[in-house]
Order: C-alpha cells, then sequence, then structure tokens
C-alpha cells in the first residue's frame, strides 16, 4: 500500500481559521478529554461493582463506555500534542491507523446502538422472554458482531482510501486523517472511491437508524398499551437516555458526511464536538437517567474518597 506512494508524511494543519487560539484550545480540548477518560471509567467501574447491573443492557452499556474511550483517543491526543507547540507532521502509517480506528470505533458504536435499541424491544415488548432472548451467550456475540462489522467496515474504508497513490500535496487541511480531506491530496481520480465511501460512510448508519426506527416504533406500540401512568413512565425513562444518545451519534455523522457542500471549518467544529463531547456526556447521560447507576457510581466515589460518607 505504501509503495505505490512517494509520501512518507502528512502535515495536520488543524482546525480552519483558529490560528492563535492555540493555548486556549489545547485547555479546552484536554478538558474535555480528561474528562471523557474519567467519565466513562467511572461507568466501567460502577458497572463491574454492582451484581445488579450485571444485565445484557448495561453489558453493552460498559462497551460503549469502552468505544467512548478509545473514540477520542484515535485524534485528540496528536490534536493536543501540535497545539502545545510540537510538530504537526504524522506519518503515511500513522495517517492509515487514525483513519482505520475512526471508522473501526465509529462503526461499532453504530451498530453497537443497534443492538442496544434491539436490547430494549426485547425488555419492553418481550419482557417473559427476555432472560431466554438476551443470554449471555447471544449477548457475547452480538457484542463480538458489532466490533467485527466495525472492523470490516473500517478496513474496506482505509484500503479504498489509501490503495491511491499521494505523490504531491502532504498538507491536510483538518485536525486528523479522514476520508474527505485525504481524497484532496490524492493524484488520481476520486470519483468511483468517493461514490463507495459515500454509500458505507452514509448507507450503512442509515440502516442502522432505519433498524432503531422499527425497534423503538414497536417500543412506543407496546408502552401505549400499559394502562398505569406510572409504567409508561418508568418504560419511557428506559429509553430515554438511550435515545438522546442515538441523536447525539447521529446528528453530527448525517451533518459531515451526507452535506452536498463541505464546509472544512464547520466540519471540524462539529466533528470536534463528536470527537470530545459525545463521548463525554454519554456517561452523564446513562447515570443521570438511571437511579441503578447512580446509587452504583455513588458508592465507587465515596471508596475512592472523592465523596463524604454523608452524601
Amino acid at each position: 500500500m505504501r509503495n505505490a506512494s512517494v509520501v512518507t508524511e502528512f502535515i495536520l494543519l488543524g482546525i480552519p481559521h483558529t490560528e492563535d487560539l492555540e493555548t486556549v484550545l489545547f485547555v479546552l480540548f484536554l478538558t474535555f478529554y480528561v474528562f471523557t477518560l474519567v467519565g466513562n471509567l467511572l461507568i466501567l467501574l460502577a458497572i463491574a461493582s454492582s451484581a445488579r447491573l450485571h444485565t445484557p443492557m448495561y453489558f453493552f452499556l460498559c462497551e460503549l463506555s469502552v468505544c467512548d474511550i478509545f473514540f477520542p483517543s484515535v485524534s485528540s491526543p496528536k490534536m493536543l500534542f501540535y497545539l502545545s507547540g510540537y510538530s504537526r507532521a504524522i506519518s503515511y502509517a500513522g495517517c492509515v491507523s487514525q483513519l482505520f480506528f475512526y471508522h473501526f470505533l465509529g462503526g461499532t458504536e453504530c451498530f453497537l446502538y443497534t443492538v442496544m435499541a434491539y436490547d430494549r424491544f426485547v425488555a419492553i415488548c418481550h419482557p417473559l422472554r427476555y432472560q431466554v432472548i438476551m443470554s449471555p451467550r447471544v449477548c457475547a456475540i452480538l457484542a463480538s458482531g458489532t466490533s467485527f462489522f466495525g472492523c470490516v467496515h473500517a478496513t474496506l474504508l482505509s484500503t479504498l482510501t489509501f490503495q491511491l497513490p499521494y505523490c504531491g500535496p502532504n498538507e491536510v487541511d483538518y485536525f486528523f486523517c479522514d476520508i474527505p480531506v485525504m481524497l484532496k491530496l490524492a493524484c488520481a481520480d476520486t470519483a468511483a472511491l468517493e461514490m463507495v465511501g459515500f454509500i458505507s460512510v452514509g448507507l450503512m448508519p442509515l440502516s442502522c437508524f432505519l433498524l432503531i426506527l422499527a425497534s423503538y416504533s414497536r417500543i412506543v406500540y407496546s408502552i401505549l398499551q400499559i394502562r398505569s401512568a406510572e409504567g409508561q413512565r418508568h418504560a419511557f425513562s428506559t429509553c430515554s437516555a438511550h435515545l438522546t444518545a442515538i441523536l447525539l451519534f447521529y446528528m453530527p455523522v448525517i451533518f459531515i458526511y451526507l452535506r452536498p457542500t463541505p464546509s472544512p471549518w464547520l466540519d471540524a467544529t462539529v466533528q470536534v464536538l463528536n470527537n470530545l463531547v459525545t463521548p463525554m456526556l454519554n456517561p452523564l447521560i446513562y447515570s443521570l437517567r438511571n437511579k441503578e447507576v447512580k446509587s452504583s457510581l455513588r458508592k465507587v466515589l465515596h471508596q475512592l474518597g472523592f465523596l463524604p460518607e454523608h452524601l
């Protein structure tokens, strides 16, 4: 793959129109990154330390937290490195790795949200058969499947992108290596690849979103059949966090990859929100809306000494 190119490294130009803001951006992004790592690690500890949370829903939430730890780690360390005044250069192999792991983790999360919607569908529409349908073996297969198909998705995109020759400009007008900006630097016709990328990046999330929509259509119908207002409220509350996380995940994807006319500055701003802010908010979304997670999280914070015993 690399032999077809005379380019040995790329230069990341960063977020457009943010000159002389490096220090401010460094502090802001470092804060987001640290909160993302700490928040998701606490969710993992809270679920692991409570036997009540050892259920399929929280098993998938653990996988989501793992993805949210690694997803911002694809681009953030390098971005923080050059914002602090160090080299903006990234090796050819480093650029390939960034693109692969970005779409691997993004694809895995996309499939994972679909699996989580299916889990809620089974829990609410078939509660008596839930333990049988969502057995530990089935959960393990579904969790492995999200990573497998995420890997296939990323391998396809990265192979197609870097089979192109890169023989001239090497300045990436972005803060990490992604498909749209890399295609601009290729020394070949990219029309076919742009169509494949559009189908892969657009069709895959769209298919998952339609499956999620189908699951929640059945869920809403089942909830409306519940006669007690308290029962309806409880059922809706178990789904609201997942729906909020889905919206935060899909809106940037649609905005960045499916718009006909790209805007580098706007795309970079939305991508930063997608890379740093959404993974940081997910622990808050799932913990604030869930009494069991809050209770377990409080115990973990007591044990770590971050909360006094009377709180």
